[in-house]
C-alpha cells in the first residue's frame, strides 16, 4: 500500500482518470461473463475453510472463479452466529491476511485475465472480525460531537481491515433515525442531518487514509412507516432533499466518499435500489460522486421478490443497472441473470461497461493491480493494539451522557461500598452491539468489572454506600437465533435477551424482562442510585428519571465500556456527552425530533421530549455570556464557572429561509467541543451559512 492518504489518491483519480487506457484494453478483452463476474459480490464466509492452522479455499470459491471470475467478496472474515464463525473457528488477524493472500493469488494466478478481487468487509463500529478493537455504535459516537476523534476512530478501523487484505469497509450509517422503534437506530449517528454529516464525514476521512469508506443506506431508510426495517419512507421530495440527503452529499463532496449503498426500502412507491433519480441524477450527476455504487444484500433481487417491481430476476437485474448500481452484494443477480437481461434487450452492453469500469477503476486507485497481497506478519502486530483500544476507550469516554444529577457523582470519600446489580452490569456482548464479531472475553471490560477495579464492589445491597443499577437492551446474536438472507435477525421468543439490532424492531420502548419491576425494588431500597442504560436505542426513562440519583446513557460503549463507566462514576473523567437524538416520554410522542415544527402539546402530557437533542450534563458549569451577532458571524464567551475541569458542546442553531415552506422550526447549522479548566474563558466564534439566521445558541 502507499504510504501516502488513500482520500487524495481516490480524489485525484475521480477527477480525472490517470490510467483509461488500461482499462479499455482490459474490457476490451473481457467476455461478458467476466464482465458479469466484476459486478458480483458474494458472501465470502463460506469461501474458505480451517482446522488448527490449516487453512484451504472452499470448493465454492474455486467453483465461482472457474466458470464466472468474481470481482470482489463479501464478508469472508466476518464472524457472528449467523455466518457460525466463533473465536476458534473463524479467522484471527494473522490468518486473515493469510487467507486473503490466497484467495488473491488464485483469483491472480488460475483466472485468464489475472484481475485482483476486492474484499469487502463490515465496519460500522470496528472491522467485524475476530480480534479487532470493538468501539462503541453508531448512535454513541454521535454522541461525542468531536469530529477530531472520530477521524482518528476512522483511521484505526480502516488500517486494521487493510492490514488484513481488505480494501472497502462498509460504514459510516449516515440514515436519519426519527423512529426508535426502528431496530437499527443504533447504527445511525442521530436524528440531525447536519450532526450526521459532519461526524460522517470525519469517519469517511479516517478511513479513507486506508481503504474505501461506504456510505449506508442511500436513502431515508432511518424513518420506516411503523418502525419496521425496510419497511416504505413515507417522505416527500422536499422532506427528502432537506433531511435525509444532506449528510451523504456531505461526506460525497466532502469526505470524498469512494462508494455508497443503496437502502432496501421504497421513497414514494420507488425502490431505492432501481431509483434513476437517486442514483444517477441526484448522486452521480448533482454530487459529483464517481465510485461504486452497491445494493445491500439481496436487494437487487428483493426488486423481484419483495417489491414486485420486477417481473423476473432478469427484469429485476436490468432496473438496478440502468438506475446506476454497480455490485450486486449477495450476487445472485447481476451473477446469474444478467446476461439474460442483455440477451432479452432489457439492457445495453454499454450498460454493463460502464458499471465494470467504474470497478475496474477503483481496483487501479487501490494498487491492486500493481501488488494486491498484505504482509501477515503486520497483520498480527497491527490489529487489536493497545493503541487502538485507547482510541476505543476514549469514545466511550466521550460518548456518556449525564442526563441526571442530584450530586451524588462524581463518587467521593464518602463511597466506600458499591453494590452493582442489573442484567447488563456483567454482559459483555450486550455492551458491544449489533455487528460485533465474538471476541476474546479477556479484552473486553464489563461495567462490573470496571468499578471492581476500583476494589470498591460489595454484592450485599444493604450495606452498599451507592448503587450502580445498569439496565437497558441487547443486540446481541445468540447462535440459536434464526435469520434472514441477508443476516437480519428473526424476531424468536427463544432469544429473549434480544430486543435491538437489525430485525429487532419493537412497538414499545418499554424495557424488558421485568426491569422496571427489579429497579422498582432497588429504589426502594433507599440508598443513592445510580441507573446507567445500556441499550441501541432511545428506551422509556421516566422512571429512572424521576427515582435516580443520577441517570447515565453509555448506549452500546463498545470494548472499553466498563473502564470508561468508572472513571465517569469516579471523577476521572468528567461527562461530556451531548443527545444526537431525543428520548420520548412515550411511543405516543413519535416521531419526536428537535426541528420538528409543533403547534401544541397532548391531551395527556407535553409534546416536547423528556431530554431533548443536544441535551446533556457535566460535573461542573459553564455560563454563556457576551453574545455578539454581526451578520453571518456570531461570537459568545463560554466560561466554566465550576469546580471540574470540563468539556463543552457549544451548539448554533438557526432558522431557515425556506422561501414558501415549513420543513424545519430550527436547525443545527454549528457546532464546537471546548475544553476549559476550571475558572478558564474561551470566546467561540461560528459562521451562519448563508440563507439561515441565528435562532439561539443552546445550553442545558
Amino acid at each position: 500500500m502507499r504510504r501516502w492518504s488513500l482520500a487524495i489518491l481516490l480524489l485525484t483519480a475521480f477527477v480525472a482518470c490517470n490510467k483509461p487506457d488500461k482499462i479499455d484494453q482490459l474490457l476490451s478483452q473481457m467476455t461478458l461473463e467476466e464482465k458479469c463476474g466484476q459486478l458480483t459480490c458474494p458472501i465470502g464466509f463460506t469461501m474458505y475453510g480451517k482446522e488448527g492452522d490449516s487453512l484451504w479455499l472452499a470448493d465454492d470459491f474455486i467453483g465461482m472463479m472457474d466458470t464466472m471470475p468474481l470481482g470482489s467478496c463479501w464478508a469472508v472474515l466476518r464472524a457472528d452466529p449467523w455466518s457460525q464463525k466463533t473465536v476458534e473457528t473463524g479467522l484471527h488477524p494473522r490468518e486473515s491476511a493469510r487467507m486473503l493472500n490466497k484467495m488473491q493469488h488464485y483469483a491472480v494466478e488460475n483466472t485468464r485475465l489475472g484481475i485482483p478481487l476486492l474484499f469487502c468487509e463490515e465496519t460500522p463500529h470496528g472491522h467485524m472480525a475476530v480480534g479487532t478493537t470493538v468501539f462503541p455504535t453508531g448512535i454513541a459516537q454521535a454522541s461525542t460531537w468531536d469530529p477530531e476523534l472520530l477521524e482518528q476512530m476512522g483511521e484505526v478501523m480502516g488500517r486494521e481491515i487493510r492490514l488484513q487484505g481488505a480494501h472497502i469497509g462498509y460504514g459510516p450509517v449516515l440514515d436519519i433515525a426519527r423512529d426508535p422503534r426502528w431496530s437499527r437506530v443504533e447504527e445511525t449517528m442521530g436524528e440531525d442531518p447536519y450532526l450526521s454529516g459532519v461526524l460522517g464525514t470525519a469517519v469517511v476521512k479516517g478511513m479513507q487514509k486506508h481503504v474505501v469508506a461506504t456510505l449506508k443506506h442511500l436513502a431515508a431508510y432511518g424513518v420506516p412507516q411503523g418502525g419496521h426495517n425496510a419497511a416504505t419512507a413515507d417522505v416527500g421530495p422536499n422532506r427528502l432533499k432537506h433531511d435525509y440527503l444532506p449528510s451523504f452529499e456531505m461526506a460525497v463532496k466532502e469526505g470524498h466518499a469512494g462508494a455508497v449503498m443503496t437502502a432496501y426500502n421504497t421513497i414514494d412507491g420507488v425502490p431505492c435500489t432501481a431509483n434513476p433519480w437517486l442514483i444517477e441524477e441526484t448522486l452521480r450527476h448533482s454530487w459529483g460522486f464517481q465510485g461504486v455504487v452497491f445494493a445491500d444484500l439481496n436487494a437487487i433481487n428483493a426488486l423481484y421478490a419483495t417489491h414486485h417491481v420486477a417481473a423476473d430476476p432478469a427484469e429485476a437485474a436490468a432496473m438496478a443497472l440502468k438506475a446506476g448500481v454497480d455490485i450486486d452484494l449477495g450476487g445472485y443477480n447481476y451473477g446469474g441473470f444478467l446476461k439474460q437481461a442483455l440477451n432479452r434487450g432489457l439492457v445495453t452492453e454499454k450498460d454493463i461497461d460502464r458499471a465494470v469500469r467504474h470497478v475496474l477503476q477503483l481496483k487501479y486507485d487501490l494498487g491492486l493491480f500493481d501488488n494486491p497481497y498484505v504482509d501477515e506478519e503486520l497483520a498480527e502486530k497491527g490489529v487489536g493494539t493497545l493503541e487502538n483500544i485507547v482510541v476505543a476507550k476514549q469514545v466511550a469516554l466521550e460518548s456518556a451522557i449525564l442526563l441526571k444529577n442530584d450530586g451524588v457523582l462524581p463518587f467521593g470519600e464518602t463511597i466506600k461500598k458499591v453494590a452493582v446489580v442489573g442484567p447488563n452490569a456483567d454482559n459483555r456482548y450486550a455492551q458491544l452491539g449489533d455487528y460485533t464479531a465474538p471476541q476474546d472475553p479477556d479484552r473486553i471490560v464489563t461495567m462490573l468489572e470496571g468499578i471492581r477495579d476500583k476494589g470498591v464492589v460489595t454484592e450485599d445491597l444493604r450495606s452498599a454506600d451507592a448503587i450502580v443499577l445498569v439496565v437497558g437492551g441487547s443486540s446481541a446474536r445468540d447462535f440459536k437465533t434464526s435469520y434472514e438472507d441477508t443476516g437480519a435477525a428473526i424476531v424468536d421468543e427463544q432469544v429473549s435477551d434480544m430486543d435491538c439490532g437489525e430485525g429487532y424492531d419493537r412497538s414499545t420502548l418499554k424495557l424488558l424482562g421485568g426491569q422496571e419491576e427489579l429497579m422498582q425494588q432497588v429504589y426502594s431500597f433507599g440508598k443513592p442510585v445510580v441507573t446507567v442504560y445500556i441499550c441501541g436505542r432511545p428506551m422509556d426513562m421516566n422512571l429512572a428519571a424521576e427515582k435516580s440519583n443520577a441517570l447515565l446513557l453509555l448506549w452500546y460503549p463498545g470494548m472499553e465500556g466498563g473502564s470508561a463507566l468508572a472513571d465517569i462514576l469516579w471523577g476521572d473523567y468528567n461527562p461530556s456527552g451531548k443527545l444526537p437524538i431525543s428520548i420520548p416520554r412515550s411511543v405516543g410522542q413519535i416521531p419526536v425530533y428537535y426541528s420538528q415544527p409543533i403547534t401544541g402539546d397532548y391531551v395527556e402530557e407535553s409534546a416536547k421530549p423528556l431530554y431533548p437533542f443536544g441535551y446533556g450534563l457535566s460535573y461542573t458549569q459553564f455560563e454563556y455570556g457576551d453574545l455578539e451577532i454581526n451578520g453571518n458571524e456570531v461570537a459568545v464567551t463560554l466560561t466554566n464557572v465550576g469546580d471540574y475541569d470540563g468539556d463543552e458542546v457549544v451548539q448554533l442553531y438557526a432558522q431557515e429561509d425556506m422561501k414558501g415552506m415549513i420543513l424545519s422550526s430550527e436547525q443545527l447549522v454549528a457546532f464546537q467541543r471546548v475544553h476549559l479548566a476550571k475558572g478558564e474563558s474561551k470566546r467561540v466564534e461560528f459562521t451562519v451559512p448563508s440563507g439561515f439566521r441565528v435562532n439561539t445558541i443552546h445550553t442545558n
